[in-house]
């Protein structure tokens, strides 16, 4: 029997508010965090998606101060200036972000550049100090998010915006455990409305939180659970979407809050080799999600050929221990995840990248601060990396 390791954990998730119908409950959940008007943070489609935002708007009755839908996934940090000029011209003191991990991210930008007061020349030259953007310990207007995408953004204590001038794309980054909402609602009727394309284009990146918090080196027992259990829910749900059984839809946005939690926290990080995979292919312009509908089982063949990975923890909760080759049962029980949501499964399928572009985008996985956060033993060359790369072309 082995024994558990002393571990500390601090969890910095708000209020969890799941179920179908919650979004009524959104005046309530705004007045108990302490304010009175909430101006609706989403983008352009989001706010256009009558189906969508009605519930919203009856929701939030007469704290509905107004909508600002000008968020896109650039995430732009003039965007997020606009929106608390925004939240001044309607006198709102709350933020109600609607939508994917852009929305929310943006949302949290929003009240951290609110409380710190800066133009957006002054935060510009911040960012180019910094790489950061300045997070104030106090004044943080209250924030409460409204998913309807899988991507799993929602509990994340880091983000970051675009400074996009002509001359200089410049990001600046925020990891603080103050800017997690401090409420969220998930309401399986909104995600509903979600087209499908969006839903799976973001699936992989919420489900690849379950796989890879348990053989994050900082896991515990506190964050195995949920992990664990949400991998469960997501595996079993995720390939019969759409569906006209609702307890599909349920089971899915459940499984999406559960591999989130362990991660609403300001201590070490929990997302690792996919994640890092993720971020390089990113920077050629790939979406994340598809980024790692690609990549996942390619990089647990990788990982598993060097170290344990909780494999036998991750079989369980895919359903597929017992089988004689665990580390192959549970590669192909996520390849089934991701071909079930007829997502690409070769790098070649996808527009936005050249085959030449692999060995940069292997160094830049190499350098990738998530790697860190591998197993304990898992430390791969960036030859083994632009193999796996290859192999994924």
């Amino acid at each position: 029997m082995d024994s558990i390791e002393p571990f500390e954990y601090d969890n910095a998730a708000g209020r969890i508010a799941f179920g179908r119908g919650t979004t009524a409950d959104l005046d309530a959940m705004v007045a108990d965090a302490g304010a009175e008007r909430a101006l609706v943070v989403c983008g352009s489609n989001v706010g256009a998606n009558r189906t969508l935002m009605d519930p919203i708007e009856a929701g939030l009755g007469d704290r509905l101060a107004g909508i600002f839908d000008e968020t896109t996934p650039a995430k732009s940090a003039r965007s997020a200036v606009d929106g608390v000029e925004a939240m001044d011209g309607t006198n709102a003191d709350a933020l109600v972000a609607v939508g994917g991990g852009s929305s929310i991210d943006l949302a949290r930008a929003m009240r951290a550049i609110r409380a710190d007061g800066r133009s957006y020349e002054e935060l510009r030259a911040h960012a180019a100090d910094t790489d950061a953007l300045p997070v104030p310990d106090e004044d943080l207007a209250p924030l409460i998010a409204v998913p309807t995408t899988f991507a799993g953004a929602d509990l994340s204590t880091g983000g970051s915006v675009t400074f996009d001038e002509e001359d200089e794309d410049l990001l600046a980054g925020f990891g603080d455990a103050a800017l997690v909402p401090d409420a969220l609602a998930y309401d399986p009727t909104l995600f509903e409305t979600t087209p499908a394309g969006a839903l799976f284009g973001s699936a992989m990146n919420g489900f690849d939180k379950g796989l890879e918090l348990p053989y994050s080196r900082h896991a515990n027992p506190l964050t195995d659970a949920p992990a664990l259990r949400g991998l469960t829910l997501l595996g079993e749900s995720l390939p019969r979407l759409p569906a006209d059984e609702p307890a599909v839809m349920e089971r899915a946005v459940a499984g999406i809050v559960l591999v989130q939690y362990g991660r609403a926290t300001g201590g070490p990080g929990l997302l690792s080799v996919i994640h890092a995979f993720g971020h390089g292919l990113r920077a050629q312009g790939i979406q994340q999600g598809i980024a790692h509908a690609v990549m996942a089982p390619l990089v647990l063949e990788l990982l598993f050929s060097e170290v344990d990975g909780r494999r036998d923890a991750l079989a369980a909760a895919l359903d597929v221990d017992g089988a004689s080759d665990t580390a192959a049962a549970v590669v192909d029980a996520v390849r089934e995840v991701r071909d079930g949501m007829e997502l690409p499964a070769r790098l070649r399928e996808v527009e936005d990248i050249e085959r030449e572009a692999l060995p940069a985008v292997a160094e830049a996985v190499h350098g990738d601060r998530f790697i860190d956060n591998g197993p304990e033993g898992f430390d791969p060359t960036v030859e083994e990396i632009e193999e796996t790369l290859e192999t994924a072309w």
